[in-house]
C-alpha cells in the first residue's frame, strides 16, 4: 500500500469516527400550539400525517376547550378525535411514539409497523380521568406510550368509534436514525478499494 492511498485510508477513518458513531435519537414533540382553533391537523409537522385531529384552544381568546375538565398538558392548544380514531403515520419509521390524553371514555394506542402488521397496544388505566369528573384516583394528561416495539410506521388513538372522546397534547416520538452516514463510509470504503487496484494493476 503505498503512502497515498495510506493516507486516504486514515482520512476515511477518521471521519467515519466523527460521523457514523451511532448518535442518540433526539425526541420530537408537537404540542400544537401556533395553531388556530378548529384548525385541522394533517401534514402541517414535517415527517407526520394526522388524520382526524382538530384542535381546541382554552383561555379567553374565544377558546372552546372546556379546560375544567380537559386541561391542556402545556400551552393552550390540544387536538381532539373530531369524527373517529386520531391517526399519525410517519414518513421515517419511529422507534416510540405517544402523548397525554385526557378521555371521556377508555383510549386505545395501537401500534403498526410501516407495512400495516399490527405491533402492539396500550389501554388507558380508567375509564375516565376527566379533571373534575374522572374516575377515583385518575388525573388528567394521562401519558400513553408504546415503545420497544419495532419501527413503528404509524399510531392509532382510539376512544369513542364517533370521537369527541377524548384529547391529545404533547404528542413525541423518536424517529429512527438516518443510514446515510453508513452508505457515504461504505462508497467511500468501495472507492477507495477500486483506487487501489487500479494503482496496482497501472504498475505491473
Amino acid at each position: 500500500m503505498n503512502a497515498r492511498i495510506k493516507a486516504n485510508l486514515w482520512i476515511l477513518l477518521i471521519a467515519a469516527a466523527l460521523f457514523v458513531i451511532p448518535q442518540p435519537s433526539r425526541a420530537l414533540v408537537i404540542d400544537f400550539e401556533g395553531l388556530s382553533e378548529g384548525t385541522s391537523v394533517t401534514n402541517q409537522f414535517p415527517g407526520l400525517v394526522f388524520t382526524n385531529a382538530t384542535v381546541l384552544t382554552s383561555g379567553a381568546v374565544g377558546g372552546s376547550l372546556n379546560e375544567l375538565e380537559f386541561p391542556p398538558h402545556s400551552g393552550n392548544n390540544v387536538v381532539f378525535d373530531d369524527g373517529g380514531p386520531i391517526t399519525v403515520t410517519f414518513t421515517v419509521p419511529f422507534l416510540d411514539a405517544g402523548g397525554f390524553v385526557t378521555y371521556l371514555e377508555p383510549v386505545t394506542v395501537s401500534a403498526f409497523a410501516p407495512g400495516g402488521a399490527f405491533l402492539g397496544s396500550v389501554m388507558s388505566a380508567f375509564n375516565s380521568n376527566l379533571a373534575l369528573s374522572g374516575d377515583p384516583g385518575s388525573s388528567p394528561n394521562e401519558f400513553l406510550q408504546l415503545a420497544g416495539l419495532g419501527p413503528i410506521g404509524s399510531i392509532v388513538l382510539a376512544g369513542d368509534p364517533a370521537g369527541g372522546s377524548f384529547t391529545l397534547d404533547d404528542f413525541q416520538g423518536t424517529p429512527t436514525p438516518e443510514p446515510s452516514s453508513l452508505i457515504l463510509l461504505g462508497s467511500g470504503l468501495g472507492g477507495l478499494y477500486l483506487r487501489r487496484r487500479k494503482s496496482r494493476n497501472a504498475t505491473h
